[in-house]
């Protein structure tokens, strides 16, 4: 019988900002396994599934009781590899956790459940900006919205941007015109998932280096919940040095 719903993460160690980055080791645990045991006390009833490229990272996975597949090594992108193991498994929703997001919450796994299971090809996360520090930083990864809370833009650049640029963007002004900090966090629907992994890669996904915009520039329409709980994703050593303090 097919699952309903199954948590599929995407693990690879060929990071271009960060190389080997999911066997950086964090008190003494890989950054990996940081998020698989996460993931195991906030997934109880959902079964959790890696889909490895690499051999290190598979093997530390099975050591620890993980459920592993392993993936082909020419996936454009982290869905494309999910794509694949759904093909053996056969969930009808499929959420997508990064293998560098050790802080995700039951609250967000809940929130793209419900998204994903409404009129929506697929779902993801954000949550508001609060600092021009954020607004302009291009590893901070930006999403405008309809208003049905529907994404218009993924970005690494501002969006939406003023056509008069205040002297700062203060507390203010954030409060007065919201911008939202994209999660990359996912949830798909069986049928667009299978779908997606054979749309060729689009051409403002090459610009951006962002993947759900291929989703975007063929029509489907993705739904984006707000969260008050901001994650860090670690793309960089500074990252691990925001996050230390935070796991334990």
């Amino acid at each position: 019988m097919k699952k309903d719903l199954a948590v599929i993460v995407p693990a690879r160690l060929k990071s271009v900002r960060f190389p080997r980055k999911l066997l950086y080791e964090i008190h003494g645990r890989p950054l990996i396994l940081w998020t698989a045991h996460r993931l195991t006390h906030i997934c109880v009833d959902i079964p959790v599934v890696f889909a490895v490229e690499d051999s290190e990272l598979e093997d530390l996975l099975l050591s620890e009781d993980f459920k592993v597949h392993r993936t082909r090594g020419d996936h454009l992108s982290g869905t494309d590899r999910i794509a694949e193991v759904n093909e053996t498994l056969g969930a009808r929703h499929v959420i997508n956790v990064q293998a560098d997001e050790p802080l995700v919450t039951a609250r967000q796994i809940q929130t793209l459940r419900e998204l994903v299971h409404g009129a929506v090809d697929m779902a993801t996360l954000a949550f508001p900006i609060k600092s021009e520090a954020d607004f302009r930083n291009p590893n901070c990864v930006k999403v405008a919205l309809d208003s049905k809370g529907r994404a218009l833009y993924f970005s690494r650049s501002p969006i939406p941007h003023p056509r008069e640029e205040p002297s700062q963007f203060s507390d203010d002004w954030f409060q007065q015109n919201p911008c939202y900090h994209h999660i990359g966090i996912y949830a798909y629907k069986q049928e667009f998932l299978s779908a997606f992994s054979s749309l060729p890669q689009g051409r403002l996904e090459r610009l951006e280096c962002l993947e759900q915009l291929r989703a975007l520039e063929n029509g489907y329409s993705v739904g984006v919940g707000i969260s008050d709980e901001p994650t860090i994703g670690v793309d960089t050593q500074e990252d691990v040095d925001r996050i230390q303090g935070l796991l334990r």
